[in-house]
């Protein structure tokens, strides 16, 4: 069984004005106080407003959700101890006029001195999926693989539709903010894994980055496990999106793998195209076209059906197959985070944006 494994980001707001309020550190301490949380499951984030979980290594995505429910729950029940509320969102619907401070680790504060706009505006929350790869070669011919379908996954995690109190347009706000950094977006293709190396040291070496952690790429080999490390998923509103999501990722890597093994061609798709791409994905969701990876328009559901096609015979092997097609379909229906959003603030304005996500992010 191929092992997987989920972080996931949140913000802490305010319940009554749904603000996010620089509790990270006291929330941080209460959580790990819990018998529900173990060591280096719930950690810090770069701004106070923020926190971040990080499932064990599971087999099965019902271990996933179990994880993500109870570290949620552990999360969310610390939080309200000091008086604010987990938002399992990607971008808070409102901020304050100033900067929620920064944690004061040594990594942040250059950070802060690096970029203090982009730092200042970093209130944005993903879901990074792990899948175990045999080894760093095998990682990077899966990452080249799997390119090509990283804008039709952060179309189906949209959830950052809102900024400073109104819609932005974008379905995923986040993906637009965090492709700011110097070295962010479509990850790029290498030709092997010395390929891969050389030009990581390369950028290290210029100062472009100051470690691999700031490889914001939306899907990279993992530097601190054997993983290939998907990030181009905005956090979800219900833990069960971020298992389906994480479904479709491992099946994913393991078509790739597959592939790779067959000797199979890998789809071809230039780099601009595919910046292009997520751009489109960001903006549009599951509201409009998706590209898909031969470069044509096509309407989101074809390009989901595509994607399911795509993976169904990893589904199968794995038993999600049933699971995933059937959350897809309610997602299908029911609408991305960023959908669900967008109407509550039709029919009750941000209050309800704010009772939405905060409802959401506890339960399953």
């Amino acid at each position: 069984m191929t092992t997987i494994g989920v972080e996931e980001e949140y913000l802490l707001l305010d319940p009554v004005t749904g603000l996010p309020v620089p509790l990270g550190d006291k929330v941080l301490a209460t959580a790990g106080l819990g018998h529900l949380v173990a060591d280096h499951e719930v950690q810090c984030e770069l701004l106070q407003a923020q926190v971040e979980v990080a499932t064990p290594v599971c087999g099965t995505l019902e271990e996933v959700g179990g994880h993500l429910l109870r570290l949620r729950h552990a999360v969310g029940a610390a939080a309200e101890t000091h008086g604010c509320r987990i938002a399992a969102c990607a971008t808070p619907p409102l901020r304050h006029g100033r900067p929620v401070a920064v944690t004061d680790q040594a990594r942040y504060r250059a950070m802060l001195t690096q970029a203090p706009q982009l730092v200042a505006e970093q209130l944005v929350n993903g879901m990074h999926v792990h899948v175990g790869v045999p080894s760093r070669e095998t990682a990077l011919q899966v990452l080249n693989r799997i390119r090509v379908w990283l804008p039709a996954l952060t179309a189906l995690s949209a959830n950052s539709p809102l900024w400073d109190g109104h819609d932005t347009g974008f379905a995923s706000w986040r993906t637009v903010i965090f492709s700011r950094w110097p070295v962010s977006g479509m990850p790029p293709h290498f030709a092997d894994i010395a390929d891969h190396d050389r030009r990581v040291q390369r950028l290290l070496d210029c100062g472009l980055i100051s470690d691999t952690g700031q490889l914001y790429w939306q899907a990279r080999l993992s530097a601190r496990y054997p993983t290939i490390e998907v990030r181009c998923l905005d956090v979800q509103l219900r833990a069960d999106d971020a298992v389906m999501l994480t479904g479709l990722v491992r099946a994913l890597v393991q078509t790739a793998l597959a592939e790779s093994t067959a000797g199979a061609p890998e789809l071809h798709c230039e780099q601009e195209l595919l910046q292009g791409s997520m751009w489109h994905a960001a903006r549009h969701g599951l509201s409009g076209t998706l590209v898909d990876p031969g470069g044509r328009q096509r309407r989101a559901g074809e390009m989901l059906y595509e994607l399911l096609r795509h993976v169904a015979p990893a589904l199968d092997a794995s038993g999600d197959s049933r699971q995933v097609t059937a959350l897809v379909h309610r997602l299908l229906q029911s609408g991305t985070g960023a959908d669900r959003q967008r109407d509550a603030l039709a029919q009750g304005g941000l209050p309800a944006v704010t009772d939405l996500i905060l409802a959401q992010s506890t339960t399953p």
